[in-house]
């Protein structure tokens, strides 16, 4: 389903016989993927790669998946291995999907593309050298919610676009999490904010600026050199009248987790529910009420739908984390396998493609930037604005 439209109901037009042999890199978050692509028509679950040879067995026992890799690069020296979806920590992100560009696969990549500015250019590069398929896999342009804005968007009934603010709010601080999180600037895992409202409005990012608020922990601020408990980003859209805010926290801020975003229109606007346990608020002039979200299941092929809403994972024998911290991404997993396998079949451009994901990337780190010079202008590169 391309972003652009909610009406992209799947047909089942392509032939069966078209299959991509999908690999997975990274068995932590990346296993709740296994089973969407073992359902999914046009795909078979063809490897897993994980450096623990004991979790790798675990795994591939559970799952039924018979080809298994320690080694990234004896999986991408595969050549029945189509395509590889990393889902690996942040720092491992860049280099991994230049190699399997590199080495001829389509590539589909957790969040953010990369740690800096150079890297995001980097994998442009070798995506554009190798012709082939590269996406990042942001959850929020995928979620039920976006979906169901989009839905408004396309059908007028938001009228004129006229702002969009987006919010990812995560206190970090009492979690036990890899060595990369503690002290993280915030911007610098800005995607979840930067990505809808980026899709709602069809542009990029020209130039950011940011300003930073409170102070988090010394133990977390000497870590980074970032101080801010709280950064906040204005977004200057190419080609807009609409424009756009960010907020971003991470570590010393009480709130509960939300990644969130605000649609104003013209005739109606949507607001973002404050709780998670309920429904977000639709004002219609300044006549507000609470709508319940509808799933939109209905527009995957049927053997994957159930996993909008956490009912495939139950066959594994489970509930899967994502369904119990954040509500499953919005019922987005599926979804985003759907877009990655058949842009491939389709011989498509996905989306994200390459540079919008750069540019939803770059974003972030440039906001920081901005941030760090007391909210100073920063341009995003060139490259991510083609």
């Amino acid at each position: 389903m391309n972003h652009q439209s909610t009406a992209d109901e799947y047909d089942g037009e392509v032939s069966m016989t078209d299959k991509v042999n999908i690999a997975i890199v990274g068995l932590g978050f990346g296993a709740e993927f296994i089973p969407i692509y073992q359902r999914h028509p046009h795909t078979n679950m063809c490897a897993i790669c994980q450096r623990n040879p004991e979790h790798l067995a675990e795994i591939g026992d559970k799952f039924g998946v018979a080809k298994r890799y320690t080694d990234f690069a004896d999986l991408i020296a595969d050549p029945e291995v189509d395509a590889v979806h990393i889902n690996t920590p942040i720092d491992d992100h860049a280099w991994m999907s230049m190699d399997a560009l590199h080495a001829g696969k389509h590539v589909a990549s957790t969040v953010p593309m990369a740690r800096t500015v150079e890297e995001c250019r980097l994998v442009v590069e070798a995506q554009k050298a190798s012709g082939k398929v590269y996406t990042m896999m942001e959850t929020t342009v995928y979620t039920r919610e976006y979906l169901f804005v989009k839905e408004m968007l396309d059908k007028g009934e938001l009228g004129r676009l006229q702002f969009v603010r987006a919010a990812h709010h995560q206190e970090m601080a009492a979690g036990n999490w890899p060595h990369y999180w503690p002290g993280m600037p915030p911007m610098h895992y800005a995607t979840h904010c930067v990505g809808p409202v980026l899709a709602l409005t069809g542009k990029r990012c020209e130039w950011v600026s940011c300003l930073g608020s409170g102070r988090v922990d010394e133990k977390y601020a000497r870590r980074y050199g970032s101080p801010f408990a709280v950064e906040t980003t204005h977004m200057m859209l190419k080609d807009s009248d609409v424009h756009a805010e960010i907020t971003r926290s991470l570590y010393n801020t009480a709130r509960e987790y939300v990644e969130s975003f605000d649609a104003y229109g013209s005739k109606r606007t949507f607001e973002w529910t404050q709780l998670e346990a309920g429904d977000p608020v639709v004002f219609t002039g300044e006549d507000g009420k609470r709508v319940p979200v509808p799933d939109y299941a209905h527009l995957l092929p049927e053997p994957i739908q159930p996993f909008t809403t956490g009912g495939g994972y139950e066959l594994e024998g489970e509930t899967h984390r994502s369904f119990t911290q954040g509500g499953g991404h919005g019922g987005s997993h599926p979804h985003l396998a759907h877009e990655f396998v058949m842009s491939i079949v389709q011989d498509r451009e996905p989306y994200p493609n390459a540079v919008e994901s750069a540019n939803w990337t770059c974003t972030g780190i440039c906001a920081h930037d901005s941030a760090l010079r007391g909210g100073e202008r920063v341009w995003l590169p060139e490259f991510t604005l083609e």
